[in-house]
């Protein structure tokens, strides 16, 4: 493995029955790199993310994490290296029941055996490097979305991971609150040397957080390069989804505008 690259993959293949999900996507993040995953609804981002971090079992293909085969490992075998990955879910998926610091300290009482004084100085280090210093008492109910998703964040990095994985880290979020999630992924890289998976709709936020930009369309890599690359790229398919146009060739992308649609659908209706 490239001393460079933390993490890999290596033609990852995902199938559910006779749908083919992932077909055949090799794809590295390197150390302390921040690769966003774009793409429409439907095309793949998700279940790879998934596939990356261990939640699922790929129909073939290999994940390396510093040249360990995630594929290869299952059950407490896996722990060791699970831990080495934070992940925060679009929802936040937060316990509702339990205190924002005892969310966050859930990850570190699992796969640890420090005493109840460490784990409450590590989580209110992460909770002042969100930002949400003195919130920790507080139930997730009581916090904006904006905070749920920085407790989240906090949650993900509770155990100074190497990879932490974002699923629409600034879905629902307003402008500002989208602009703090991103500055805090930024923070993750300059100041702890985390790499980052995040997976956004949002071209601005992308464009703002990326090193590098993974563009998926039917399962495979469509476009991967630098911001500025992906900004210049000649491809229609990757200028459409950048542009959000309805017309174009992407899947899932209409051919003809909507009204040429209209304009068929009143040709079939009936004359009186």
């Amino acid at each position: 493995m490239d001393s460079v690259n933390l993490l890999e993959a290596h033609d990852i293949r995902m199938r559910y029955g006779t749908r083919e999900i992932l077909r055949g996507i090799t794809f590295e993040v390197g150390r302390g790199e921040i690769v966003v995953l774009m793409g429409g609804s439907g095309t793949g981002k998700s279940t790879l993310v998934r596939v990356l971090f261990g939640a699922l079992q790929p129909t073939s293909g290999e994940v390396l994490l510093e040249g360990d085969d995630l594929t290869r490992l299952s059950g407490d075998a896996a722990l060791p290296i699970r831990r080495k990955f934070g992940v925060l879910f679009q929802d936040g998926a937060l316990l509702s029941s339990l205190s924002v610091a005892e969310n966050v300290a859930l990850p570190i009482r699992f796969h640890t055996d420090l005493p109840h004084s460490t784990v409450e100085i590590m989580v209110r280090l992460k909770l002042d490097l969100v930002g949400l210093s003195g919130e920790g008492h507080k139930l997730p109910g009581e916090l904006s979305g904006g905070m749920r998703k920085r407790a989240s964040l906090a949650r993900a990095i509770a155990l100074d991971p190497l990879v932490v994985f974002c699923d629409e880290p600034s879905s629902g979020l307003d402008p500002m609150a989208t602009a703090m999630i991103d500055r805090l992924i930024l923070d993750l890289k300059e100041k702890m040397g985390i790499s980052s998976v995040v997976v956004t709709h949002d071209v601005q936020s992308a464009m703002r957080i990326a090193d590098r930009i993974c563009l998926l369309d039917s399962g495979k890599v469509l476009a991967s390069g630098a911001p500025d690359e992906i900004r210049r790229s000649k491809d229609p398919r990757v200028q459409q989804f950048l542009s959000g146009s309805l017309e174009g060739p992407l899947a899932g992308g209409r051919r003809k505008s909507f009204l040429d649609d209209l304009a068929d659908l009143e040709a079939e209706e009936p004359r009186s």
